[in-house]
């Protein structure tokens, strides 16, 4: 299997048959045939075939870096140098806002008893990072928690649940949040993340009459357009916001305060390596241990 895990690595490289035939000295047909031979040793397909082209799917592209270590491994074969306990990556996606939190804490952690390990943070929306975890793309991500049920073999772990402020320029006068939403202008936590559609939803179910002047996705933009006097804004109070800058004041929604979740999405247990196991336990531990608010 060797010779056809080889040449998976020159398909991956060159990306077409041919042009990895082309350069390991071999025709398309050849190339071809040890594909197909390779997907039948491990009893699933690994390419998705249209037409004349070929593309690895998600279980392909995990193959391809097992097979990556394993070559590198057959090759080191005899060598005294040789470290069997080579370097494992973890890669991790998040949303910003456990960036700037809690994140680091888990994987200061995560390193310190696990030195050999690496770890790759990968930036993004909560719905572009659950697809990236459903592609085997991520080993697991922080998100906020999807309207929509996760695919089958993916399981979601709550790590916090984060209350809606309404957020307002220091010198804002009164209390009364409803008031206030009405009159000033409002800035908008962005329609198209799901942070922002259940702002949308609240505000629906309110008949809230807005004056809108801007839409952003960034909180961390959102507060600074606040504190400027822009217009007020419905966000989350996150953990970075344990405390609110002094050029800005948070106003409790009261019985109407509405959250968003924020939570561990994951392959089930069987499918995760101890790695992977042990940081997951590290990031729920610490999200866990904060005081709520």
């Amino acid at each position: 299997m060797i010779r056809e895990l080889k040449t998976l690595i020159a398909v991956a490289q060159e990306g077409t048959f041919a042009a990895a035939g082309a350069k390991i000295g071999l025709t398309q047909a050849a190339v071809s045939a040890q594909m197909q031979r390779l997907e039948g040793e491990l009893g699933f397909v690994i390419f998705e075939r249209k037409g004349r082209t070929a593309r690895l799917n998600s279980a392909g592209r995990q193959i391809l870096a097992q097979a990556r270590d394993l070559i590198r491994l057959y090759n080191n074969l005899g060598s005294a140098s040789v470290d069997l306990a080579s370097p494992v990556l973890v890669k991790i996606g998040s949303i910003a806002s456990a960036q700037r939190s809690l994140l680091p804490d888990a994987l200061a952690k995560f390193h310190r008893q696990s030195p050999k390990c690496r770890t790759h943070v990968v930036p993004g929306l909560s719905l572009d990072l659950i697809n990236q975890v459903d592609a085997g793309e991520l080993d697991l991500a922080i998100t906020l928690r999807s309207p929509f049920s996760l695919q089958n073999d993916l399981r979601w772990t709550t790590l916090t649940r984060e209350p809606f402020r309404l957020l307002v320029p220091g010198k804002t006068k009164g209390h009364d949040w409803s008031e206030i939403l009405s009159t000033l202008p409002f800035i908008r936590y962005d329609r198209s993340s799901f942070g922002g559609r259940l702002v949308d939803r609240f505000l629906r179910n309110m008949h809230f009459p807005l004056h809108e002047v801007c839409e952003v996705d960034e909180l961390e933009a959102i507060v600074k357009l606040v504190a400027n006097g822009v217009g007020v804004a419905l966000v989350p109070q996150t953990a970075t916001y344990r405390r609110w800058p002094a050029s800005v004041r948070a106003i409790n929604l009261g019985e109407h305060t509405f959250y968003r979740e924020v939570g561990l999405v994951h392959r089930t247990s069987r499918h995760l390596s101890e790695p992977v196991k042990q940081l997951a336990d590290l990031i729920v531990a610490i999200f866990q241990s904060v005081p709520k608010k």
